[in-house]
């Protein structure tokens, strides 16, 4: 992204979170906590059913940045999060980010940026902040 402005909006985009996504993000982590694989198990808990990943939310997030910065993002972008809400399989989430502040460093512009994954309802199921170096 180049030209970026204070108060310019990311790219963001919808993502249905299916168990087939929850389960091939098990596989892919290595996580394999009950409480998003197994139903009889997830029951029992606080959230009444399966949860998705935290992780895989912010995978997402992740994601978007990559996408709106994918010359800078992985070599130099931060990430500092909270995970403030469950993500049910079967939910579609959207992630979102907006640019804050562009300051200048010892190695150029970075873009600071307020981002998350919002839940059906308009909870942020993640929200935070992330750095990213600028072209």
């Amino acid at each position: 992204m180049t030209s970026l402005s204070v108060g310019d909006a990311l790219t963001g985009f919808e993502r249905q979170i299916t168990q087939d996504r929850v389960d091939a993000y098990a596989e892919a982590s290595g996580d394999h906590n009950p409480i998003h694989l197994y139903e009889s198990y997830a029951s029992t808990t606080q959230f009444g059913t399966r949860i998705a990943h935290g992780m895989l939310s912010l995978a997402l997030v992740t994601e978007m940045l990559a996408t709106n910065f994918p010359n800078t993002w992985h070599d130099g972008g931060k990430l500092k999060v909270r995970f403030s809400a469950p993500v049910f399989p079967g939910e579609t989430v959207v992630t979102y980010g907006e640019v804050t502040a562009i300051d200048e460093s010892d190695d150029g512009l970075i873009a600071t940026c307020t981002i998350g994954c919002k839940k059906p309802d308009g909870t942020d199921a993640v929200a935070g902040r992330a750095t990213v170096p600028l072209e």
